[in-house]
């Protein structure tokens, strides 16, 4: 994984390789400036020669992937891949935690507080919190990495499931779904929404095939809402059965259902409810798709979008492993990709704390009180700590994430467990906690195994 480099000014320079890096750590002409991600500063340089850096983008509604890659004649070559992970959900929940406190205020005889839902307006663009959540983390890394690599263009994959096109492909002409795409967009969608399983058996890890719900004959049509996938034995038996009629009396679908522990009545409930319902994950990417690019934009650098149906053309073509991460690296126009076999660091959105100093029971009374005090002898709830313990049951060096307590023994969150009661005295502080929490997970082989990490 390629380290990157400021200069004297704290200018991005060109990463280096992490030999390279060594060097000249070892050597006293560079400093460590951030461990995550890893970045060294020179004392005798100012400015430099760069290349061509593009930083693809694979937006997700719990997981964006983001790669930096250098181009070259011969194709790009990978030099960092990042995993950025969400918490959209936690901020969901913490909402809806807070509006039941307001409520119980305004009815349970407490402290009166009126309800304010006529002198709210909200303006042009507005996301709910949950999704401008993914908007402001993924800007917020994009500006952070100009920081450190010298970056000129933008990749991002606009859109992965363009719902539009797929109910309707004359928006733009048929020629959208033909070609060397043809039916990539469509069958990633259907496997997304259906779980990558049979919908009728439920049978996985097989061969599945598009299967229309409403048979072609009975007045079926090609739309999205109309598509499942089956497998090859329940597509055929199906033929042109009416979808309750095939549950009811296919007999070789009710061994299959038999054998993978299912009942025909909850399978037919399951494909009715789910027939109609929109894809979640998509939903919240299409809902914030447009946001980021604009934000994109802002920054001034040429941005080029593509789908993910290229998306999974790319990475199947060039027979890369699925991972957010290698996702972005295959987003846009692509002939060749190089160094993909790089370990990745993937980062945990966890927020800064809470102004809540309060823990409550399920009913939603105090059952505990936390200290006030943010910071204990200079340590605080998130900061990353080494720990090196010299005796007792847990000698050794521990690094990770720490917990403080008003007591000065904390706890330390590392990559084998949590340790608890290390005093502070053993502990230094690598990086100030920035509400992220980092991991290095090692590279991915040919055979789709994990190669040896990087130390």
């Amino acid at each position: 994984m390629a380290v990157f480099v400021l200069d004297k000014q704290k200018r991005s320079l060109m990463p280096c390789r992490e030999k390279r890096a060594r060097l000249l750590l070892a050597r006293g002409r560079a400093v460590v400036h951030k461990r995550y991600p890893f970045t060294i500063r020179l004392k005798d340089r100012v400015g430099g020669d760069t290349q061509t850096l593009r930083l693809k983008l694979d937006p997700g509604s719990k997981t964006t992937g983001l790669a930096v890659v250098r181009e070259a004649n011969d194709g790009q070559h990978i030099l960092c891949l990042f995993e950025l992970v969400h918490r959209g959900f936690q901020i969901k929940k913490a909402l809806e935690q807070r509006r039941g406190f307001r409520r119980r205020r305004r009815s349970k005889n407490l402290r009166y507080r009126a309800p304010r839902f006529d002198n709210r307006t909200k303006p042009k663009g507005w996301l709910a919190p949950s999704l401008q959540h993914r908007v402001d983390t993924v800007m917020a890394w994009v500006e952070r990495l100009r920081k450190f690599a010298p970056i000129t263009a933008l990749d991002q994959e606009l859109v992965h499931f363009d719902t539009q096109k797929l109910e309707n492909p004359e928006i733009s002409g048929v020629e959208y779904q033909q070609g060397t795409l043809l039916g990539y967009e469509v069958r990633e969608y259907l496997l997304e929404k259906w779980g990558r399983e049979c919908a009728y058996c439920g049978a996985s890890d097989t061969p599945l095939e598009i299967e229309h719900i409403a048979p072609r004959s009975r007045g079926g049509s090609n739309r999205i809402s109309n598509l499942t996938l089956a497998c090859h034995d329940c597509n055929t038996e199906k033929d042109r059965l009416p979808l309750a009629y095939f549950f009811a009396t296919a007999p070789g679908l009710r061994r299959r259902l038999k054998k993978h522990g299912h009942t025909a009545e909850t399978r037919l409930e399951r494909v009715q409810r789910q027939q109609l319902s929109p894809l979640r994950d998509a939903s919240a990417v299409n809902a914030t798709r447009w946001a980021l690019f604009n934000g994109l934009k802002i920054t001034g650098l040429p941005v080029t979008v593509g789908t993910g149906g290229r998306t999974k053309y790319n990475r199947q073509r060039l027979g890369i492993p699925k991972t957010h991460a290698l996702d972005a690296a295959c987003v846009g126009p692509l002939d060749a990709l190089h160094d993909w076999q790089v370990p990745m660091l993937t980062i945990k959105t966890t927020g800064r704390g809470s102004y809540q100093r309060t823990r409550l029971t399920q009913h939603g009374f105090p059952r505990g009180y936390l200290m006030r005090a943010k910071q204990v002898h200079g340590f605080q709830t998130g900061d990353m700590v080494k720990a090196i313990v010299p005796t007792g049951k847990k000698a050794g060096t521990h690094t990770g994430r720490v917990a403080v307590r008003k007591t000065g023994s904390f706890n330390i969150q590392t990559e084998h467990g949590a340790v608890q009661g290390i005093s502070h005295k053993h502990c230094t502080v690598i990086q100030r906690g920035d509400g992220y929490g980092y991991h290095l997970t090692p590279s991915i082989n040919h055979k789709g195994g994990a190669g040896q990490a990087v130390a």
